[in-house]
C-alpha cells in the first residue's frame, strides 16, 4: 500500500474522452458463470457416503418404509421438502435440471445411500429430480425427525449433516435451479444474483451483451428493455423484472407461519447476534423464529473474510460463517424465516405480536431486536444515479467480477472497509483508499493495515472525500480533495467506487412501540433503558420494554465485533429464560415510563 501524494493525479490524456470511450468497450463488465462442479470430484466419498446395515438400523426409528416403483417420480424441483430418503432396496436417481430444460444428471444412488441436502432440514422445495431406476424401497425421514436423527445420533448425524451441505455446493457450483437473463451490469440483475448467492440458491445468469447464442434459444431477443433482467424458473414460468420477493414466492422460499403458534422468542435479523441467539434457544428446548428481509449474515455476512475471529486461524469469509451458522440453526429446530420483512412491533400485546409486510401476525413471549445496521449514504452529488451502476455498499464475488483488472475505489477507514481493500486487490488493477483522517491506525486493526501495506496495488489517499460523481448511465468519473492538493479537486476515471462509512440502525420498525434509543438511534439497554428500576438490573440486555431484548450493532453502546455480537447472542438466552420462568410464576413487569 502506498500513500499518495499531491502528485498522484492521473495524467491528462489527449483526448480523454476518446479515451474514455475506447476503454469502456474493452473492459465492459459482465457476470460470469458458476464455478465447474469440481466439489463432487474431490469430495464425493463424503457427498454420497454409503451407511452400514447397523448404522440403517440406528435410523429406522426415525422415519417410515415407502415403496417405488420403476420409472416413478419421488419428487421434483419445487416440490415441498420430503425429508431424507435413505435407500435400503433398489436404485435412485438424482437430477438437476435449470430453467431452459436443460437435465444434468448427478448420481445414482442404491443401498444404503440417503437422497437429501441441507433445505431438507426445513422444508424447504426440492432442488432436484429424484426418479425410481427400478423397483425400490426406502426409509422416509420428515424434516422434524431429520433434525431430530442429527441431535440424537450424534457421530451418525456429523456424517450426514456434511453430506447435506456439501451436495448444497455442489448444486450452487453447478449452476441449476433459476436462469436470470440480462445486461451483466444491470443493478437489478446484480441484486438478484447477490440475493440467490447470499441464500446459497444454485442459479445461471445469461448476459444478453455478450451471449448472443444463448439469447437466440431463449428466444426472447424482441423483448423490450423493461423486460429485463428475466428470470426463467426451473418450472418453467418467467419472470420479467422481478424485484427480490417476487423471485422468492416464483421458488417457493417464502416461509410460512402457524397462525395459532406462539413462539417463546422471535428473533429480528439473522446476522451473527441473531443467528447466535436462535442456535442457542434451541438447542435449549425454547421456540424460536428468526425474521430478516435478505439474507444470513447481516453486514458481516459481506466481508470476504474475517481473519480475527476465534477459532479459525486462516480465516474465514462472512458468508461462510453465517451460513455454518444458519445450518446450525436449522438442525435444533429455528425456524429461519428469509426473506420476509418487519413492519412493526406491537409490544402493547400479550402475547406480543411481531406484523410483517405483508400484514401477517407472528405471536410470541419474547423478542431480540437484532436488526443491526445499514450501511450509510455519503453526501455526494448525484449519488443517488450510480447506486448499483458503479456504486457499492458491499464487495462480493458478484461485484470483484465487475472490478476485474480494472481500478476501484473505496471510501472507509474500519476493518469492513480494510477486509473488502484486501479482497477487491486480488481483482483490480488498482484500489484506491479515501479516509478523512490521518491515515487508518486509530480505525482499523493492526492485522489489516500490514496487510493493506504489503498490497502493491492499493493506494492510500488520506485526508480525502469525494466530491461529486459522474457518467453517462454507470459511473465513469469521480472528482475528490485531499489536504494535500490544495483546494483544487482532483479528477480519477473511476468506473467502480465501494462505500464503508459507518452505518446507521435498522429501527424504523420499533417506533410502533416506544422502545427507548440513544440520540443515534441505537437501542438502550440494561441501566440506561431502565433508568432507575433495579428490579431489572440483571437484564443487561432487555430494553425499555420488559420481554424486548436487543443486542448486536443495533444496541447502544455494543463492541462492532462479530465476536462481540456472537457473544451477546448467547448471553441474551440466559435473560429470556429467567423472563420466561417470571412470566409462568405469574410475575408482572410495567414498562418504564
Amino acid at each position: 500500500m502506498e500513500m499518495t501524494q499531491g502528485a498522484s493525479q492521473p495524467e491528462a490524456s489527449p483526448d480523454p474522452v476518446a479515451d474514455q470511450v475506447a476503454n469502456q468497450a474493452a473492459h465492459e463488465p459482465v457476470v460470469g458463470l458458476e464455478a465447474p462442479f469440481s466439489v463432487l470430484e474431490t469430495r464425493k466419498h463424503q457427498m454420497f457416503p454409503t451407511l452400514t446395515p447397523a448404522e440403517i438400523d440406528r435410523v429406522r426409528r426415525f422415519g417410515t418404509v415407502a415403496s417405488f416403483k420403476a420409472g416413478e417420480t419421488l419428487f421434483c424441483i419445487g416440490d415441498p421438502a420430503p425429508g431424507m430418503h435413505l435407500i435400503l432396496t433398489g436404485k435412485l436417481q438424482i437430477i438437476q435440471r435449470d430453467g431452459l430444460g436443460n437435465r444434468f444428471p448427478i448420481t445414482d444412488e442404491g443401498p444404503g445411500q440417503f437422497l437429501a441436502e441441507v433445505g431438507q432440514l426445513s422444508g424447504k422445495p426440492a432442488l432436484v429430480d429424484a426418479v425410481a431406476l427400478e423397483d425400490s424401497t426406502a426409509l422416509v425421514v420428515p424434516p422434524e425427525r431429520l433434525r431430530a436423527l442429527l441431535v440424537a445420533e450424534a457421530d451418525l448425524g456429523e456424517r450426514i449433516m456434511r453430506a447435506l451441505i456439501l451436495r448444497r455446493v455442489g448444486l450452487i457450483e453447478r449452476g441449476g435451479g433459476p436462469v436470470l437473463v440480462g445486461k451483466g451490469t444491470q443493478p437489478l440483475l446484480l441484486a438478484l444474483q447477490a440475493f440467490l448467492r447470499r441464500n446459497g440458491y444454485p442459479h445461471k445468469v445469461v448476459d444478453i451483451d455478450t451471449d448472443p447464442d444463448a439469447m437466440a434459444l431463449l428466444d426472447v431477443s424482441n423483448a423490450p428493455a423493461s423486460d429485463f433482467p428475466m428470470v426463467i424458473c426451473p418450472d418453467g414460468g418467467i419472470l420479467r423484472a422481478p424485484d427480490e420477493g417476487q423471485l422468492a414466492s416464483c421458488l417457493g422460499l417464502v416461509p410460512e407461519f402457524t397462525p395459532d403458534h406462539v413462539y417463546d422468542v422471535v428473533v429480528v435479523g439473522a446476522g451473527p447476534a441473531g443467528l447466535a441467539t436462535a442456535v442457542y434457544a434451541a438447542s435449549e428446548g425454547l421456540s424460536v423464529a428468526v425474521i430478516d428481509c435478505r439474507s444470513p449474515g447481516g453486514q458481516a455476512g459481506a466481508s470476504a473474510r474475517i481473519e480475527n475471529y476465534l477459532g479459525f486461524p486462516t480465516g474465514i469469509s462472512g458468508q461462510a460463517l453465517a451460513g455454518r451458522a444458519f445450518v446450525q440453526a436449522l438442525k435444533f429446530g429455528a425456524h429461519v424465516a428469509i426473506p420476509l420483512e418487519v413492519s412493526a412491533l406491537h409490544c402493547g400485546e400479550n402475547p406480543i405480536r411481531i406484523e410483517l409486510t405483508d400484514g401477517r401476525m407472528v405471536p410470541t413471549r419474547t423478542v431480540v431486536i437484532a436488526s443491526g445496521a445499514q450501511y450509510r449514504r455519503a453526501e455526494i452529488e448525484s449519488l443517488d444515479q450510480y447506486e448499483g451502476r458503479g456504486v457499492y455498499y458491499w464487495a462480493s464475488p458478484v461485484e470483484a467480477k465487475l472490478c476485474k483488472d480494472e481500478h476501484a475505489m473505496l471510501v472507509g477507514g474500519g476493518n469492513s472497509a480494510g477486509q473488502a481493500a484486501v479482497y477487491l486487490a486480488s481483482h483490480a488493477a488498482e484500489v484506491h483508499m479515501l479516509v478523512r483522517g490521518e491515515g487508518l491506525e486509530a480505525t482499523m486493526s493492526r492485522y489489516l493495515i500490514d496487510r493493506l501495506k504489503g498490497l502493491p496495488n492499493v493506494f492510500l489517499h488520506t485526508h480525502a472525500q469525494i466530491t461529486a460523481m459522474e457518467g453517462d448511465g454507470w459511473l465513469s468519473t469521480v472528482r475528490y480533495k485531499e489536504r494535500s492538493c490544495g483546494p483544487d479537486c482532483i479528477t480519477r476515471p473511476m468506473r467502480h467506487v465501494f462505500l464503508f462509512i459507518g452505518a446507521a440502525p435498522n429501527t424504523e420498525w420499533l417506533r410502533s412501540c416506544n422502545v427507548t434509543t440513544d440520540p443515534k438511534g441505537f437501542v438502550l439497554t440494561g441501566y440506561e433503558a431502565h433508568q432507575s428500576c433495579t428490579e431489572r438490573a440483571d437484564y443487561t440486555l432487555e430494553t425499555s420494554v420488559p420481554g424486548v431484548f436487543a443486542i448486536g450493532d443495533v444496541r447502544s453502546g455494543s463492541t462492532k465485533r462479530v465476536a462481540a455480537a456472537v457473544g451477546e447472542g448467547a448471553a441474551v438466552v440466559a435473560q429470556i429464560h429467567r423472563y420466561l420462568a417470571g412470566m409462568q410464576a405469574g410475575q408482572t413487569v410495567q414498562a418504564v415510563a
